[in-house]
């Protein structure tokens, strides 16, 4: 229960640079009188302003600053929670915002926002939509209950009842299922980006081992023809060498036969110079008529003699020349057929060592693509590498799907405590427990207030009102004056229902203007008997301009009047 002491006030409004003080706990009941305009319902406002900032009239902050001193506007609210002293502080001009717990100032870590979260949440557990329906009745801008929307009725009625920490909790549930739907969308994409990669590894994988093993029957294939290769060359060579083993063995002697010829050369020219020889002789006997070395004539039968005999020697000479040279071009044309058969010969031998090289070339790449297949058995570093990958984005798609199903049973049974805390849920039940005693409550007050009616609330917060004859009537089809009894109606029952909880209940009640519009006499006498039956811890301030009227009905009277223009409270 909140147990509101003083509040003080100063630069607020018409008030002037001095702290105008009100204390709430001196007196059971006070009215607050005055003319119009002198500053009566300032306290209204100074009290919101001090709470929540913003004043219980439409008015703007900047307005609230006395126009004439222009700052140092300062608000202070006293109040205890328990055994617990506290007091807020707001001024304009400076901004101040602070709260002392004990005279200890609370941290102000915090943003102003957030600070003023935490005193609504934590230390009053009230807004200021449910403090002006439960502590203040007033006319300007109040809104009363039955005219506020059917979002904010709920609201008011969750304070009341303490079920408020289902609204916070299921903000905080919405907050975590979008969370949780957002962690879920990225584990989804997790894992389907990782189906991606686990296929394309296996693409990769089976590439690999595709490629191994097309190296390896290309490497076959190469080597069963290079093999076939090396067989039609070792052919070919056999062949190759038999011929030149054959062409090797029917050679003649070639150095006997260039020796012959050399020696029948000789010969031939021997011959040749005998008949040049005996031409000079025939040659000396036909031009010679006596010897030119004794002076004797040389006979002409000696001449023909000598003559006859050389040229017969030059017949047998020419015809041993004849057969010598016929003898001599057969060696020559012998020795042409071996130089020829020498040629080919070395022709097949420079093909045997070309074969014999491809051979040795063709054995080499045989070995080496052997080498490179038995490798590529041997070495599969590449295709282990890529299956540890694999491995390893499975271990992760798997570890992630655990989480996504960890998440997915989080989200279920999220939405399940969602179901619970919508408004359908707990807080309907709850309300739906509440509502008969609110109900009764209301009409208990109307009746005390001699306003005869069937009066009902749904779990919607929709009223349903009946008169003695059943006729059903809205809130909006009765009088100002019944109206305002309605309204005192939900304001007790709200402060009884308060009460009965011990969640929003406080020792204040503030009536601003409430006999002064539409109550008659008998109206004004109903509500002040209402107000006795409240208890001895209740503290009512009624602010009124007909004072004249309820002097004798208040045990404590504040006059606030104008003076020099500034409010002031005798």
């Amino acid at each position: 229960m909140i147990n509101f002491q003083k509040i003080k006030w100063r630069n607020f409004l018409s008030t002037g640079n001095q702290f105008t003080e009100i204390n709430f706990v001196d007196h059971q009941n006070t009215l607050i009188i005055g003319e119009n305009g002198a500053g009566k319902s300032t306290i209204l406002d100074a009290l919101c302003f001090g709470l929540f900032g913003k004043a219980f009239r439409n008015i703007n902050k900047p307005q609230l600053v006395n126009s004439i001193n222009q700052k140092n506007c300062v608000v202070e609210v006293y109040f205890m929670m328990g055994k617990r002293e506290y007091r807020v502080v707001r001024g304009i001009k400076p901004t101040v915002f602070e709260v002392y717990v004990d005279n200890e100032l609370l941290s102000q870590d915090a943003a102003s926002r957030d600070y003023q979260t935490y005193l609504e949440e934590k230390i009053l557990k009230l807004n200021y939509k449910s403090f002006t329906q439960i502590v203040i009745l007033g006319s300007a801008s109040f809104t009363p209950f039955m005219q506020l929307p059917q979002g904010h009725r709920r609201e008011v009625i969750e304070d009341i009842l303490d079920i408020q920490i289902f609204t916070t909790m299921n903000s905080i549930l919405k907050n975590r299922l979008t969370q949780t739907k957002t962690e879920l969308t990225q584990l989804e994409n997790e894992i389907s980006l990782g189906k991606q990669a686990i296929k394309l590894q296996k693409d990769y994988i089976a590439k690999i081992e595709k490629d191994i093993e097309k190296r390896a029957q290309d490497n076959q294939l190469e080597i069963e023809r290079t093999q076939r290769d090396i067989a039609n060359a070792s052919s070919s060579v056999t062949i190759l060498q038999t011929n030149i083993d054959e062409l090797q063995v029917s050679l003649p002697d070639e150095k006997s036969l260039v020796t012959r010829r050399a020696e029948w050369s000789t010969l031939l020219k021997s011959l040749t110079e005998r008949i040049k020889s005996s031409k000079v002789n025939i040659e000396f006997y036909e031009s010679h008529a006596e010897c030119p070395t004794c002076s004797q004539t040389i006979s002409d039968d000696l001449k023909e003699q000598a003559i006859e005999k050389h040229v017969h020697k030059i017949e047998e000479v020419q015809t041993a020349i004849d057969n010598l040279s016929n003898k001599i071009t057969i060696i020559e044309e012998k020795i042409d057929q071996i130089s020829k058969v020498k040629e080919t010969i070395s022709s097949f031998q420079m093909q045997v060592i070309e074969l014999n090289s491809d051979i040795i070339t063709k054995q080499a790449l045989i070995k080496k693509m052997s080498d490179d297949t038995a490798r590529d058995m041997i070495d599969t570093t590449e295709l282990d590498n890529a299956k540890d990958q694999l491995k390893t984005l499975a271990k992760n798609i798997l570890e992630v799907s655990g989480n996504k199903s960890d998440l997915s049973e989080e989200y279920y049974y999220l939405e399940a405590a969602g179901t619970l805390l919508k408004d359908t849920g707990i807080k309907t039940k709850v309300i739906r427990q509440y509502i008969p005693v609110i109900n009764k409550l209301v009409n208990k007050y109307l009746s005390a207030m001699d306003f005869f009616v069937s009066f009902e609330l749904d779990e919607a917060f929709n009223e349903s009102i009946k008169s003695r004859h059943r006729d059903d009537f809205s809130y909006a089809s009765f009088s100002e004056g019944e109206k305002q009894r309605i309204d005192l109606a939900l304001l007790f029952t709200w402060r009884t229902i308060a009460r009965m909880k011990n969640s929003v209940s406080t020792n204040l009640l503030l009536l601003d203007e409430v006999f002064d519009s539409s109550l008659d006499a008998n109206g004004t006498d109903y509500v002040m008997n209402l107000l006795d039956t409240l208890d001895a811890d209740t503290h009512v301030f009624v602010i009124s301009h007909k004072g004249d009227q309820l002097l004798d009905k208040f045990k404590n009277v504040i006059r606030v009047e104008k003076h020099q223009n500034f409010s002031r409270v005798i």
